[in-house]
């Protein structure tokens, strides 16, 4: 091996985190909840649709790496510096949906726990709190190390997991005449009494727009943890294998629930939240064998702890970001010191205030399906807003014209923020008749 083939290596190496965390970010309730669920209720039917709106969202996510890569900013300054609306808009934003984000995915994590015997006597709202303290104690005592490397282990983990029971399920072969699925499912989803199960699929397939943001922001910590910083080609790599990885478990679990639960999938949300960890589980083991339990169980929970972990970071890291930029006390590269005890007090107040809303769930009864699905459905009404403010950013005077998208990859963005900006309007005109 050359030196330069090795030094090459050696860069990438150094480089990768970013977009695994992003991975770990989306591989949660938009997978395990909306893509099984797509499985369970129409087979094949929405493969294209989840493909799709992965399609069409890259453009997007894509920003906050390619933009940190070439100009040294994060895409916060990017966004402070091409429009002074942008930042207030995202803080806005990010304080509503951080809070119902974190305590929505911490919630089902807490679910999923009452399916290990010892754990199934706890109330899923006290689990989902101890997830949450778990988070916040990694996050507080290891910083973006801990973040890092346990957000890779989980990753691998649920991605082989998932795999390994999709390949199992393929060679065994379906429970039901799931092939008929491809090109007509029974029941149809194309209608409109189903848009409120296609937004919120959509919302967070395979994750809120928002995120853009947040793998300039970790590529920073990143660079210091590594002494490395990365290179375009790098940056680039590292996203696309980050979102190469959500991709696939998408696909894993589009499979896991069209095999083991097509033409079931109705009543997969009936009853509590309690309910749906057991019924999801319970369709599993009966079509894959009492044996499916020791990877699904774990598949499920990594997938949910990986979620809660980066957003847990992610959301307060941007916020303080935020902070410093508009105080003009820094820039918001989470660097040691006063920055990194304000994204440890933001991480702090964004606990309390999941804690909050957890406890607001439990008392009003809201199911698991009304919990997450709202979330996720505020996900892509909010969608067109960020997909704009990375479009243009990336597009503009900050970044030198070779570095900007390309003709292919602006037509592609101008397709998808139509996209979302026509299915906005559609849902909420279908909200406002029903």
């Amino acid at each position: 091996m050359t030196s330069s083939a090795a030094a090459a290596i050696s860069g990438l190496r150094r480089s990768i985190g970013p977009g695994i965390l992003l991975a770990g970010a989306c591989i949660g309730g938009s997978h395990l909840m909306s893509s099984t669920t797509a499985g369970a209720r129409f087979g094949f039917a929405l493969l294209g649709l989840i493909l799709l709106t992965n399609l069409i969202k890259y453009p997007f996510l894509r920003v906050g790496s390619r933009f940190t890569a070439v100009t040294g900013l994060s895409l916060l300054e990017g966004f402070q510096q091409r429009n002074r609306t942008y930042l207030p808009v995202y803080l806005l934003v990010s304080l509503f949906t951080g809070t119902f984000t974190i305590a929505a995915v911490s919630f089902v994590a807490g679910l999923l726990l009452t399916n290990v015997p010892v754990l199934a006597q706890f109330d899923p709202f006290a689990l989902a709190i101890a997830v949450l303290a778990s988070c916040g104690l990694i996050l507080f005592m290891g910083k973006y190390r801990a973040l890092d490397r346990l957000s890779k282990l989980l990753v691998a983990l649920l991605t082989l997991l998932t795999g390994v029971a999709a390949l199992s399920l393929l060679l065994r072969g379906p429970a039901g005449d799931v092939a008929s699925s491809w090109l007509a499912a029974d029941p149809s989803p194309w209608q409109m009494a189903d848009l409120g199960f296609l937004i919120p699929l959509m919302g967070w397939m395979p994750g809120p727009v928002e995120m853009c943001v947040w793998p300039s922001l970790w590529m920073f910590s990143r660079a210091r943890d590594s002494q490395h910083t990365a290179s375009l080609q790098e940056a680039e790599t590292d996203f696309n294998l980050g979102y190469g990885i959500t991709v696939l478990t998408a696909v894993f679990f589009v499979i896991l629930g069209a095999y083991t639960m097509y033409g079931s999938g109705d009543g997969l949300f009936q009853g509590s939240g309690v309910a749906f960890a057991q019924n999801l589980i319970r369709l599993y083991t009966e079509a894959m064998g009492s044996w499916a339990a020791w990877i699904i169980i774990p598949a499920a929970f990594a997938a949910m702890f990986s979620t809660t972990l980066t957003c847990l970071d992610a959301y307060p890291r941007s916020i303080s970001a935020i902070q410093g930029l508009l105080q003009g006390v820094d820039r918001g590269d989470a660097a040691p010191g006063p920055q990194s005890r304000r994204i440890g007090l933001w991480i702090g107040l964004h606990l309390l205030a999941a804690l909050a809303a957890l406890l607001w769930a439990y008392s009003g009864g809201i199911t698991v399906k009304d919990f997450v699905f709202g979330a996720m459905t505020g996900s892509f009404l909010a969608a067109p807003v960020f997909a704009w403010m990375a479009m243009d950013t990336m597009n503009c005077e900050l970044v030198a014209s070779e570095h900007r998208d390309g003709p292919l990859m602006r037509g592609l963005s101008w397709f998808g923020l139509v996209f979302l900006i026509g299915f906005s309007l559609l849902f909420l005109g279908w909200s406002l008749t029903r």
